[in-house]
């Protein structure tokens, strides 16, 4: 799903959730969660679309429609100390879809 779909699918109410990936060395992924299917956000070429920060985020998402937005990060230290793969041990830390800036 590209940005413009995106835009598209959040003001039809379409969205329910739209998810911040942080990945090590400092990049970040967006996904739209869609009636329980993931859609991740692409750049023009088709590609993952890499965003710098939270605030990288919310600039790109200014024309998007608000709606729930997560930030998502892994706990790797879990996974270093031996803690069983079926485990979701993700962090997930609701975020204002808007700066208050």
């Amino acid at each position: 799903m590209n940005l413009q779909e995106l835009t598209s699918h959040a003001s039809s109410g379409g969205v329910d959730e739209l998810n911040l990936i942080s990945i090590e060395g400092g990049i970040y992924l967006l996904e739209a969660r869609m009636q329980g299917a993931v859609h991740r956000v692409v750049d023009a070429q088709g590609k993952a679309l890499h965003l710098r920060s939270v605030e990288h985020a919310r600039e790109l998402l200014q024309p998007v429609t608000p709606m729930p937005f997560n930030l998502i990060h892994a706990v790797v230290h879990d996974e270093m100390c031996g803690v069983q793969d079926d485990l979701n041990q993700d962090v997930k830390i609701p975020l204002a879809f808007r700066s208050a800036w």
